[in-house]
């Protein structure tokens, strides 16, 4: 029987790296990956079940080398970084990302690939009390998430057209924030919960926590992501899907602070620091659809995923340091 290839671009970064870890255990797929500037650690480039390849997304040539052969591309590259460069340096994620999946989505239509899973967000979301629907999005997308949001937006409806004209089905996923292994940890680059374990880990007396802790965040541990990934791949049927992926309910970043230090068992106090770059964002996803058509639903509580990714970062990084 032969096996599905499978190709994940951004193997080496957060969600690429769980994903391929994930799909490299199945016997039915041959699974590669891409990377750019993140190499590949050890244990991966040591892989034998996995084939990796440096390829600049943005060269129409290197895509158009990746893609061919391929049944399924899982696109879990991007330009990605925290609170601090969204204010600072908003235009770094609208740029490159528009350009790498452009090419990428046009590559897939050129050589007949299967399906796409695209990784949006829900940055084009404005803040609701209530959990928000997939059709609850108003084109309102507040300033600091202007440039990301209508990127993202812009790939979505790339993603439905390519799906009208060819045979490849497409999965844009609208996460929330995604936790877990793997994930940034350097303050320079990481988004909330990288930072806040960051902080916890290496502080001692106080934890300095950017804004006033008020805001929300809907987090959902990578893992759960990767099993609606495959969900998806075995499932779906319509060409295009656009889909909510979150836990469905958020917490205060303030709450999510002290969870995290009741967990990592170290006596600390936390300092609201408000001049700081934050992004008062209060938002939480209605997952019904993933639930209702996919059968899904998140498996992992937020008390469970701290714990499960201090462990991790514990073994990952023994003397604290995060290179």
């Amino acid at each position: 029987m032969s096996r599905q290839k499978i190709l994940i671009c951004g193997a080496t970064g957060f969600i690429g790296r769980n994903m391929i870890k994930r799909l490299a255990k199945r016997d039915d797929l041959e699974v590669c990956g891409t990377f750019l500037k993140t190499e590949p650690a050890a244990s991966l480039a040591a892989d034998r079940r996995i084939s990796l390849r440096r390829v600049d997304l943005t060269h129409p040539e290197q895509v158009d080398l990746a893609v061919r052969g391929v049944d399924v591309v899982i696109q879990a590259a991007a330009v990605t970084s925290g609170a601090k460069d969204i204010v600072s340096r908003p235009y770094i994620h609208v740029t490159d990302n528009a350009v790498m999946n452009s090419l990428l989505f046009r590559a897939c239509f050129a050589h007949g690939v299967k399906h796409v899973v695209f990784f949006s967000c829900t940055a084009m979301y404005s803040p609701q009390a209530q959990p928000v629907r997939e059709e609850d999005f108003d084109h309102r997308i507040i300033d600091k998430y202007f440039g990301a949001g209508w990127t993202k937006v812009y790939i979505e409806k790339m993603c439905e057209f390519y799906s009208r004209i060819g045979a490849t089905r497409y999965t844009a996923i609208r996460h929330s924030n995604i936790y877990g292994p793997h994930d940034k940890y350097d303050l320079e680059r990481s988004h909330v919960f990288g930072a806040t374990v960051t902080k916890v880990l290496t502080s001692e007396g106080t934890v300095t926590v950017w804004g006033d802790g008020a805001e929300t965040r809907d987090l959902l541990y990578v893992s759960d992501l990767a099993d609606f990934v495959e969900l998806v791949l075995a499932r779906q049927t319509d060409r295009f899907e656009l889909i909510n992926l979150g836990c469905g309910s958020s917490v205060a970043i303030g709450d999510l602070v002290k969870k995290i230090i009741l967990f990592s068992g170290k006596p600390l106090s936390v300092r609201f620091d408000t001049s700081k770059p934050a992004i008062n964002f209060n938002i939480s996803l209605n997952i019904d659809k993933a639930r209702d058509k996919y059968g899904w639903t998140p498996k992992v509580s937020l008390d469970e995923g701290i714990q499960k990714t201090l462990a991790w970062h514990r073994e990952a990084f023994p003397t604290g340091a995060l290179t």
